[in-house]
């Protein structure tokens, strides 16, 4: 059983191989055909159709676009047995093509579907929160025999699987995902990443009971903060089992949704874990053509495997100035910066460099306002490893405003860990997404500003924050913010849960959530999700204030919460009985001039 995840961090549970330099997590090595993950293979990039896996024709030309990216590894959902057994005639026609790309069928709900796609793919992913278990957020007390009897029932469905997938060398994985944790789960542990962790350990340990070893683990969230502290804790899980237990992770951020929103998400989550060692295969989520998944995925594999010019020589086990397992902000004390408030449980604010803002005049809207001049807030800046300076720092009597040094060799990650391990609790902390500012690739300024400064808020450390890599004044204070409420640190606009499509998708994804969001997006604190059916419905959305689910072709369900309240609604009239339904619930506002 775990400790409790809110103890304080305890190092021999260590979640990564050195939290102080990247170091790779050694994870034994599955092959999927022709493709290996995890063991010294290079992380690999997949991605998911979306379109009908019934239809042949446009399931190849997806997956022959998507190998002409660089995607390696290509999903499919599978939601019965007929489209099961259609991936038998698509497999035919990629061979025959000459495209050996490893398919992977996703499975929800249904053993029988499972069992016939295992015929025709190289992998099979199970979603341990509806395989066999069902979701009806029911509230109930589970009596030790009862909680057995529900795990033998599991391994009774999970078995069949795991023997035909070991005796034909077809490969698992083992993908729990937050919002859709069985209500047993649910009851016994909360929707926690300890409650995903043990989801998925379950259908492990059955495997396990069987000799099988090829499969590989993955605890998705569409929240970044509780999908990072759910790979963290199943890596230290996985690490206290012992060596026997070292199965790759794939890296996702769910229902992550489109455009810069989906990808700053993405960059948080799956970003974060990478700079720590951590994930031997990534997909990034986006709500748009799977293509364009790809090169976001590529971005953020060689940003974490970008050399620092300089290691920090720490012990792996220097005590860390976060608890990885549970969030909680960094202690300061409070005081002001040329009238703004700063520190404690003030926000998190927003800074710029002086030659910026007198780029900006008046092309900010109101809610994008920089809060921070640089160059007029005595900032203190510092090398994190000169001892002496850093006691000059902690001997002031006042609170500071301190910030690791630009031209300092440093990563930014491990930088702010040492600054924040070693800066009395009394100052604040200015975090910079690099230290050398135009030298970055501009394309990719976005990722590595979510990537570092994204990880760091998660991890409850920073009081303010300055995107430098991006030039652009406007799109650097945008960046800024819109980093901040990926982060779940404050909210700038209303935040959008949406998943990406697939075969399962009961209307068109991309169209739709590009109208929600121009009828919704000033909604500051509102958070919608838009689900394409109900395997993402209400679970993946259950933190969400409003939900739009497909209910069966050509129509819509509206949720409050975890709560369906309208049904079969017309898909032309959905977006506008949304917005009414926002209202009645007393959370519209109107747009502002």
């Amino acid at each position: 059983m775990f400790s409790d995840p809110q103890a304080p961090f305890m190092q021999e549970a260590a979640y990564c191989e050195n939290p102080w330099r990247k170091t790779a997590r050694p994870s034994r090595p599955v092959r999927v055909g022709t493709a290996v993950i995890g063991g010294h293979a290079p992380v690999l990039v997949q991605s998911m159709l979306t379109c009908d896996t019934m239809d042949t024709e446009a399931c190849a030309a997806q997956i022959a676009a998507l190998q002409r990216v660089g995607c390696e590894l290509v999903r499919l959902a599978v939601p019965t047995v007929k489209d099961a057994e259609n991936l038998r005639v698509l497999r035919e026609k990629l061979r025959e093509e000459g495209c050996g790309i490893p398919l992977v069928a996703d499975v929800h709900f249904k053993p029988q579907v499972a069992a016939e796609a295992a015929k025709w793919v190289e992998k099979i992913r199970v979603n341990p929160g509806n395989f066999v278990d069902k979701k009806r957020f029911a509230s109930r007390e589970y009596t030790e025999e009862e909680y057995a009897k529900e795990l033998e029932a599991i391994r009774e469905a999970f078995a069949p699987l795991v023997d035909y997938c070991k005796e034909n060398g077809i490969a698992l994985r083992i993908g729990t995902n937050h919002g859709s944790l069985s209500d047993r789960i649910m009851n016994r542990y909360g929707d926690t990443p300890l409650g995903m962790v043990e989801s998925a350990l379950e259908f492990a340990r059955i495997a396990r009971e069987r000799n099988f070893h090829d499969f590989v683990f993955s605890m998705k969230a569409s929240n970044p903060k509780v999908m990072i502290a759910a790979y963290r804790l199943l890596a230290s899980r996985l690490k206290q089992e012992g060596e026997s237990w070292n199965y790759p992770l794939h890296l996702g951020v769910t229902e992550a949704g489109d455009g810069e929103d989906g990808r700053i998400k993405s960059a948080v989550g799956i970003g974060s874990l990478l700079m720590d060692g951590i994930g031997d295969t990534i997909r990034v989520s986006l709500t748009e053509d799977s293509v364009n998944e790809i090169p976001v995925a590529h971005a953020l594999i060689a940003l974490a495997e970008s050399p620092a010019k300089e290691e920090l020589e720490l012990d792996p086990s220097t005590p860390l100035p976060f608890d990885p397992f549970s969030y909680a902000r960094r202690p300061s004390e409070k005081f002001f910066v040329n009238g703004v408030s700063l520190g404690d449980s003030e926000p998190v604010r927003v800074c710029v460099k002086e030659s910026q803002q007198n780029l900006l005049g008046a092309s900010l809207s109101a809610d994008y306002l920089p809060e921070i001049v640089l160059e007029q807030a005595e900032i203190v800046s510092c090398d994190p490893r000169d001892a002496g300076h850093l006691a000059q720092i902690n001997a002031s009597p006042v609170p500071l405003f301190v910030t690791v040094a630009d031209g300092v060799p440093l990563l930014p990650i491990p930088a702010y860990r040492l600054l924040a391990s070693r800066l009395s609790h009394r100052h604040s902390i200015l975090l910079k997404d690099t230290f050398a500012p135009g030298e970055g690739k501009s394309e990719n300024a976005l990722l590595q500003a979510a990537a570092n400064i994204g990880s760091l808020l998660c991890d409850g450390i920073g009081d303010a924050v300055l995107v430098q890599g991006e030039t652009n004044p406007k799109k650097a204070i945008e960046l800024a913010y819109h980093i901040l409420q990926a982060a779940g640190v404050r909210s700038v606009k209303a935040d959008f849960v949406a998943c990406p499509s697939c075969g399962r998708t009961l209307f068109d994804l991309q169209s739709t959530t590009a109208e929600i969001k121009a009828a919704t997006r000033h909604l500051k604190g509102v958070k919608i999700a838009i689900m394409g059916c109900i395997v993402n419905g209400p679970g993946e959305m259950a933190d969400a204030d409003f939900g739009y689910v497909g209910g069966a072709p050509g129509k819509i369900n509206l949720y409050v919460g975890k709560k369906a309240v309208r049904f079969n609604l017309p898909e032309k009239e959905a977006v506008s009985q949304l917005v009414d339904l926002i209202k009645e619930r007393g959370r519209w506002s109107d747009p502002a001039e």
